[in-house]
């Protein structure tokens, strides 16, 4: 990647919509409980509570962690809490979608359901002032937009 990024800018849900992470704390310390009372206290199998948990929680691992998008001129390289790099090319992609938090950069040339596991999900900031730029690079980049 180049030096400078065209755009660069930071997202963090946890800190940025604290209605919505009050309630998934208490739906996660419901769960918990509820967890906890069926897997250790009537069946005896407190590997199933951890593992559960575990599970659940790394679900929830990009909800709560930092993350830093930067675009280049020859692709998108994402960071989530200084720990885990991402880097993709404009290329690996053959459309983009807005939705309600972000954009979604699909590898299929039309939106697919399977976008959520091939494709590349970028949220928007809390301000959104990154939007305009954002598509305006990926309609010169990626080009088909939906």
């Amino acid at each position: 990647m180049s030096p400078d990024p065209i755009l660069s800018w930071k997202s963090c849900p946890f800190l940025e919509r604290p209605y919505a992470s009050i309630l998934l704390v208490s739906f996660l310390f419901l769960v918990a409980v509820l967890l906890y009372g069926i897997t250790i206290i009537q069946w005896g199998y407190p590997i199933f509570y951890y593992g559960g948990m575990l599970l659940l929680i790394l679900n929830l691992l990009p909800y709560f962690i930092v993350t830093e998008y930067r675009f280049y001129e020859s692709g998108i390289e994402i960071t989530y809490m200084r720990i885990v790099k991402i880097d993709r090319k404009y290329g690996d992609f053959g459309c983009f979608y807005q939705d309600k938090h972000g954009i979604m950069l699909s590898t299929f040339k039309m939106p697919r359901r399977l976008d959520s596991f091939r494709g590349q999900s970028l949220r928007f900031s809390v301000d959104k002032s990154e939007r305009a730029k954002l598509i305006e690079i990926l309609l010169e980049k990626v080009g088909k937009q939906y």
